[in-house]
């Protein structure tokens, strides 16, 4: 776990649930871009990070079972605190979850905050064929021994170095990347296929490609961090369907393009992803509410 303290005295509690292919590092400089608006904590994910996943406990990596980890460590760490939210992508489904398995903590938020978050399998924008080898190989990759094919295999530093950069999924990360930043994030690309666990990351991927979290209704109105070329997710489609599940909906874009800042992103370099009608939205209300 992460926590930077709110040195500004804001007086608002910030959890920062991130998404796949992470750690701690990875988030640090957005992180502390959020540091500016009050106490920041992110804890790493079961599998996650580094983290041990929930397969060594007996459970399976199921975002029903993330989300009562979640739930638990929210009741843990902020007791009867109000706290704002933010989720990003795999983290913002993790937490609509939580929110329909535990309504007692509906309440506990003060604000809630989806970064290039979705809610159903349809906003992704991928092509027909595309989408069904995304899934099959997640389901196919989600078992105990395939896992660790996969890792034997697949996750090979030379292997890595060669191709990674190439995959449509890596293009955007490496756009425009060369010299000193680009070996900088490779190894870091190298330490999370190294770090995360990858049936858990396979198994959270099938979910979210068959992903429908609009079955139930959350009372309370969300803001929602959008970015203007997610190759990802497409913008109508989100909206509808996070409409569908929150009392009220509200739509920012970020100032970076891209679906998330580098992963070798410090404060400055990540700082664009956060609209600042939405810093300015939050500090105001903060203010009014002291």
């Amino acid at each position: 776990m992460l926590r930077l303290p709110d040195t500004k005295k804001r007086g608002r509690e910030i959890l920062f649930v991130y998404g796949q292919h992470s750690s701690l590092e990875r988030w640090w400089g957005i992180v502390q871009a959020f540091n500016d608006m009050g106490a920041v904590t992110m804890p790493d994910i079961p599998g996650f990070g580094g983290m041990t996943s929930l397969y060594k406990i007996g459970l399976d990596a199921s975002i029903d079972n993330l989300a009562d980890y979640l739930a638990a460590f929210i009741k843990l760490r902020y007791r009867r605190k109000k706290v704002t939210i933010f989720g990003m992508s795999l983290g913002f489904v993790i937490v609509t979850r939580m929110l329909q398995k535990y309504p007692d903590l509906v309440g506990r938020v003060d604000d809630l905050i989806s970064v290039v978050g979705f809610a159903h399998k349809d906003d992704f924008t991928f092509s027909k064929r595309r989408y069904w080898f995304y899934r099959l190989a997640a389901y196919v990759f989600s078992k105990k021994y395939t896992a660790l094919v996969y890792k034997v295999i697949f996750t090979r530093p030379f292997l890595l170095r060669m191709g990674y950069s190439r995959t449509f999924n890596a293009k955007e990360k490496f756009q425009n990347v060369s010299g000193d930043d680009f070996k900088q994030t490779m190894d870091m690309e190298i330490h999370l296929w190294k770090i995360n666990d990858i049936r858990t990351q396979m198994r959270t991927g099938y979910e979210m490609l068959a992903l429908d979290n609009t079955k139930k209704r959350i009372n309370l109105p969300l803001i929602q961090v959008a970015s203007k070329k997610d190759r990802y997710f497409n913008h109508v489609k989100t909206e509808e369907h996070l409409r569908a599940v929150y009392s009220d909906f509200k739509l920012y874009y970020s100032k970076d393009p891209n679906h998330a800042p580098t992963i070798i992103a410090d404060k400055k370099a990540a700082s664009p992803f956060i609209p600042p009608e939405l810093k300015k939205e939050l500090s105001s209300r903060r203010r009014r509410t002291k």
